[in-house]
């Protein structure tokens, strides 16, 4: 862990970048860590993302990972990082008290709804921030901890830079838009490892799916903690600047991968997106650790959606699209081959029928940008490794992003991981999709 400067020391520089930030200096921070996002070339996509081993730190992708970006609600992983120290330095206790102000009560939603001269516990204020993405509770806890808002943030900006979050600036505790306050998704994987390698006796709480709350149930946004398998954190963040971001980390076979993104066109496209990262990634620290030498862009096939991406008209942030699902489309078939009724009655007479495709499990053999290079994959694969595939079926999976899936569905989990073993030995990218 990280040494801890002493809180007074801390308390001290924050008041002075505070001070100077009041008197038009600038605080001091990387220089590009100062350059609003709207200053930058619009022509670069929002789009930027990483992965990295959550035990070594070794950066496994990245993509864009050191261009400016706004964190949006991302910002409050490094909020409840500073709440997490207060309480393991006994600054803070889970059962304290956090009163509501004016100026939390009057932040902009996603927010909690507490009116001035409220209060709630801290353990409440921790679940609201990493469930609900309350905002009006970020200022609220920012207040608690640091006097002012501003005052936090420079705190926060401070930490950061300690952690070595580079290319980050902070100006508020809730990620609400802000044009100075900018990150990267190589300083937010940073900031993801350092909390929960600091503060592991807090990181349940960013697995919460809900929590009961003065005699209702608050729902969460993160929607992976319910479908992907071994998907425990950390954090959805979305702004109309920013596009859909989110913080994650699995686990699966005893390895911790984290990874970043931002800048998704739509709640589905930046989930989507997380679990073909991270699932590629699981994919590829299982087959180094069998001797292979491969890595994560080697594998994975989708690129950055070219043109809109149509979504239904309801979908205006992360609570707004429970009812959007991925779509099969068409599922192309071997056309029928002519036989002659005598050839057909000899063949069928002399072997038994042929094995349908049992199972509901499938394996992936690529992702591609159209439908045509999607099929191609699939003949391609098929004619390569008939036997391994023989009894599965071919699909093209239209994903979000307007990315096409190559996938041979319907088979059992053990015809899956025969036949990815296979095609992967032959050097060809192969992903074991188990049914959901």
């Amino acid at each position: 862990m990280f040494a801890k400067l002493k809180s007074a020391r801390r308390l001290l520089v924050a008041a002075g970048l505070a001070a100077a930030s009041l008197v038009g200096v600038a605080a001091p921070t990387v220089a590009s860590a100062q350059i609003p996002y709207l200053q930058l070339n619009a022509a670069e996509p929002k789009y930027a993302a990483i992965v990295i081993d959550a035990n070594s730190g070794e950066v496994l992708y990245d993509k864009r990972a050191d261009s400016p970006r706004y964190p949006a609600s991302v910002t409050k992983v490094m909020t409840l990082y500073l709440t997490f120290e207060a309480l393991s330095e006994g600054r803070l206790k889970l059962t304290d008290r956090v009163p509501i102000s004016p100026r939390a009560a009057a932040q902009a939603p996603t927010k909690m709804g507490l009116r001035p001269g409220d209060s709630l516990s801290v353990d409440e204020a921790i679940r609201a921030m990493a469930v609900k993405s309350a905002n009006d509770i970020a200022t609220a806890m920012a207040e608690k901890l640091g006097g002012s808002e501003s005052r936090f943030a420079a705190l926060m900006t401070l930490r950061g830079q300690e952690l070595g979050m580079r290319n980050t600036r902070f100006v508020n505790a809730s990620g609400l838009p802000d044009s100075r306050q900018i990150s990267t998704a190589r300083d937010l994987a940073i900031l993801s490892r350092a909390t929960m390698r600091d503060f592991p006796q807090y990181y349940s709480y960013f697995s919460l799916k809900g929590f009961e709350f003065r005699g209702g149930y608050v729902r969460g946004h993160n929607r992976l903690l319910s479908s992907m398998e071994g998907f425990d954190g950390l954090k959805t963040g979305y702004t109309n600047a920013s596009g859909y971001n989110l913080a994650g980390s699995a686990v699966r076979d005893g390895r911790r991968l984290i990874a970043v993104v931002l800048g998704g066109s739509s709640t589905a496209w930046r989930d989507n997106n997380m679990e073909d990262l991270l699932t590629t990634g699981f994919d590829v620290m299982r087959r180094r650790s069998h001797g292979e030498r491969t890595s994560i862009a080697a594998n994975l096939y989708e690129e950055d959606p070219t043109g809109p991406i149509m979504r239904p008209s309801s979908e205006e942030g992360d609570g707004d699209q429970a009812g959007l699902k991925i779509v099969l489309t068409d599922n192309p078939k071997p056309a029928p081959v002519k036989v002659s009724p005598t050839l057909k009655a000899a063949k069928d007479a002399a072997k038994p029928a042929p094995k349908k495709a049992k199972g509901e499990w499938s394996v992936q053999v690529g992702a591609f940008q159209s439908k045509s290079l999607a099929n191609k994959q699939l003949g391609i694969v098929r004619d390569r490794f008939a036997k391994a595939v023989a009894d599965a079926e071919g699909a093209v999976v239209s994903a979000a992003g307007g990315a096409f899936r190559a996938q041979f569905q319907g088979m059992t989990a053990d015809a899956a991981r025969a036949a990815c073993s296979a095609i992967t030995a032959k050097r060809q990218p192969c992903m074991v999709i188990a049914p959901r």
